[in-house]
């Protein structure tokens, strides 16, 4: 493979959920200045037409569809108004995600709380891999990408629901690996403690200092790192790599706890 051609996506379309902020909007923006075509699916379409703007700026193209990734009719819809607009899906970016980690209560919380982490983390995105992966397959190129968690290989306080769909979200890509190949690959970023909106709306000086302890690399993530590892599982230099999870950390561990 000649080194021009490492990274390169152009021709290719991307659809990234939750791509509207965050670790979703510095994907997305990174891979449009690789060349790619992005369809941003997020439940705030306000924030994913912004963003649209500015991945245009970067001179490919770009949509944002209203998408709430826990009704199945807005991930058909997703699919199916990407392939109206681009005419092929290439990459898969699951990034949309969430729950109640911290905050989780064995005493206190629901079965359905249990349920709406597995909902959103797990099974809203193996959805997605059903309905986008014959379109890679016919295209002779797919590469999905599961955002993961520190949290499915840690072990916290309060934390059973969503580490649990986090570590579901790990054993899944790996098996899933054996069921897509060889036109698709599918792995999994794990990012460590980064600097998003929900992070830092609990992080105090003294948290910061307690997480950097255990980092040797002392700083915390930002939406970029975790978006260059998205990158690299997207792009053709990974493509012999496929059922894995690498977690950008900093080469440490952090909690919250």
């Amino acid at each position: 493979m000649e080194n021009s051609n490492l990274f390169d996506l152009k021709g290719k379309t991307a659809i990234i959920t939750g791509g509207a902020n965050g670790i979703g909007k510095a994907t997305g923006i990174l891979f449009a200045k690789y060349g790619a075509n992005i369809a941003i699916g997020d439940y705030k379409l306000e924030d994913a037409e912004k963003t649209v703007v500015e991945i245009r700026k970067l001179g490919v193209k770009a949509i944002a569809v209203a998408c709430n990734v826990m009704k199945d009719e807005d991930l058909v819809n997703l699919v199916d108004t990407t392939i109206n607009e681009f005419g092929s899906i290439h990459i898969l970016i699951n990034n949309a995600g969430g729950g109640g980690g911290g905050r989780e209560n064995p005493f206190k919380i629901t079965v359905d709380d249990v349920k709406r982490d597995f909902e959103l983390n797990v099974f809203s995105g193996w959805r997605l891999c059903q309905l986008a992966v014959p379109y890679m397959k016919k295209a002779g190129y797919g590469s999905i990408v599961f955002s993961t968690s520190m949290s499915s290989i840690n072990k916290s306080p309060n934390m059973s629901a969503y580490a649990a769909s986090k570590a579901s979200i790990n054993h899944m890509v790996a098996n899933l690996a054996h069921d897509f190949g060889p036109e698709v690959r599918i792995n999994a970023v794990g990012p460590g403690a980064t600097r998003t909106a929900a992070l830092e709306s609990v992080l105090t000086p003294e948290i910061e200092e307690k997480m950097l302890a255990n980092t040797p690399i002392k700083r915390l993530g930002t939406a970029d790192d975790i978006a260059g590892a998205m990158l690299y599982f997207a792009a053709p230099i990974s493509e012999w790599v496929s059922g894995q999870t690498i977690f950008v950390n900093g080469g440490g561990e952090q909690t919250l706890d």
